[in-house]
């Protein structure tokens, strides 16, 4: 920890929640400000690359000065009144929940600039593109950073309309059915969340999230609870992406850029799993166990039916888009981290967080890397990248080939790696969840979710062989291609650098998670 004064901090989580803005009104200019390149289309790139920095730093900055021996504290506070009438505020700041939230979602932002600076998706002009970029870092950064029910909720709906356009207009075939689904299943759900998050609010008196946490639900009768997690559950649960509210991810990530690929990847599927954490779980206790069986009845099948659905990819002549492959392990991948926040335990919500960090470095790997496939082939249809990689992907792009391989065995879980943790953590969670819950039928949703975990393994161990070894009488044949650019190098190392550290030192997350998870759980007490 380095001593930074407290109106330091203030200004650096406003200046992350805030300066995206200020950055997108400014890519927009005709120049953007102190930039130059050799077009106007390299200078307002290099301005995303610089923005993207600078919130960065800021998050690196805002980390080094946060109070790690007292992490469940909340640190870097704003609290000024908006709409005295309804009680909002203007209220941020950061605990050991949100940190790690708020420092992958500046660096994933920061890398998918960068590599869009170099290559650029093709579309209209860069200047529409970096600002809908900004815009979208400011609506996630502002997710995790905001105490405020309603700002919750602008912030939840602030990165829908960018990443609408990102894939409307800059992504690829069926772009547009894509874009709407993925739109119009997001809306509807956060109209029923809305009606929730109000209830809660009129009924307490209050939207403050800290107060609400502290009070842990006692100002909510019941039958209160139950309504507000079940229309606010509804909306998270479409954004997480909860099994059967789960179809519009596969297209999207199908026809989405690849940078929109990491990120809605990478952050947008956290922000409703954080929801849960941060609102069902400590404002409305009673609720969340009333449904607890069934979110962890649903979390299994998503499990079961995501990795299924890989593996229906993998077969030969099953026309399985390698985006779309990994899409559908995101449904599995999430329904470990629904699962252990549905076991309402320190255990499993640790893990539930962790998985999540997991899941958001591992799978943004693995999107940049099949994106730079995509590139190279022109395609991502795994019987067609079968076909021409041949003999081996390591045999014509060793490092390709090799990077891919690492991405899917650190997503399959493997012991040292940052999948590992979150995994086993909520099925832990799920071997022995919170009092009141049907021991009995979580330990059958362990079981269930260890099959998952064999499944998992299965099809990314196929898609490995098939991709990266094919078949060997092909490899004298097979002319080597672009192995991987310096740019994919400066992006993609600093993912497999922390999935590497994450997975060797899990006290370095769950060190800042674990005291701020036993105070929500405990109802704000210390």
């Amino acid at each position: 920890m380095i001593d930074i004064s407290p109106s330091v901090m203030q200004f650096l989580l406003a200046f992350i929640v805030v300066g995206p803005l200020l950055g997108a009104a400014a890519a927009l200019l005709p120049a953007p400000p102190g930039l130059k390149g050799k077009s106007p289309g390299q200078a307002v790139l290099r301005h995303g690359v610089t923005m993207t920095g600078a919130i960065l730093i800021a998050t690196i900055a805002l980390t080094l000065g946060f109070d790690h021996s007292h992490p469940s504290k909340m640190q870097a506070t704003t609290d000024i009144s908006w709409i005295p009438a309804l009680d909002v505020r203007i209220h941020l700041g950061i605990d050991g929940i949100s940190l790690p939230l708020l420092v992958m979602t500046a660096l994933l932002t920061f890398l998918c600039a960068l590599y869009s600076y170099f290559k650029m998706p093709e579309g209209p002009s860069p200047k529409a593109f970096v600002a809908l970029v900004l815009v979208l870092e400011s609506g996630m950064l502002a997710t995790f950073a905001v105490l405020d029910l309603l700002l919750f909720f602008l912030a939840f709906e602030m990165v829908l309309i960018p990443m609408y356009f990102l894939i409307a207009r800059w992504g690829g075939d069926q772009r547009q059915a894509a874009a709407w689904k993925f739109i119009l299943f997001t809306l509807l759900g956060s109209v029923v969340m809305l009606l929730g998050l109000l209830l809660i609010g009129l009924k307490s008196g209050t939207f403050d999230m800290v107060a609400l946490a502290t009070d842990n639900g006692r100002g909510l009768t019941t039958s209160v609870q139950v309504i507000a997690v079940l229309a606010i559950g509804l909306g998270l649960a479409v954004k997480t992406p909860m099994w059967p509210l789960h179809s519009w991810l596969p297209d999207a990530h199908t026809a989405a850029p690849t940078v929109g690929s990491v990120l809605l990847a990478g952050v947008l599927l956290k922000m409703g799993t954080y929801g849960f954490v941060r609102i069902a779980l400590p404002i409305t206790p009673d609720g969340m166990r009333t449904f607890a069986p069934y979110l962890a009845a649903f979390a299994v099948v998503g499990i079961i039916y995501g990795s299924l659905a890989c593996l229906a990819l993998t077969r030969k002549g099953a026309k399985g888009d390698l985006k779309r492959l990994i899409a559908y392990s995101s449904v599995g991948h999430m329904g470990f981290v629904l699962l252990g926040i549905a076991s309402m335990t320190p255990t499993g919500v640790n893990g539930a967080l962790f998985a999540n960090i997991g899941h958001g470095l591992i799978t943004g790997l693995l999107f940049f890397l099949v994106g730079a496939l995509k590139d190279r082939y022109g395609t991502a249809d795994l019987d067609t990248l079968a076909g021409a990689t041949g003999a081996a992907l390591y045999g014509r792009a060793p490092r390709l080939g090799g990077l891919l391989a690492f991405a899917a065995i650190a997503s399959l879980g493997l012991p040292g790696l940052a999948g590992f943790w979150g995994e086993m953590l909520t099925m832990f969670g799920a071997f022995d969840p919170a009092e009141g819950l049907n021991r009995p039928a979580f330990l059958t949703f362990m079981v269930i979710a260890g099959v998952g975990t064999l499944l998992t393994a299965a099809y990314l161990l196929v898609v490995v062989r098939r991709v990266c070894m094919g078949v060997p009488q092909q490899q004298a044949t097979e002319p080597k291609i672009a192995d991987v650019q310096g740019y994919e190098f400066a992006a993609w190392t600093p993912l497999v650098a922390l999935t590497v550290l994450a997975g060797l030192w899990p006290a370095v997350l769950l060190g800042l998670t674990d005291p701020a998870v036993q105070k929500l759980l405990a109802g704000g007490k210390s």
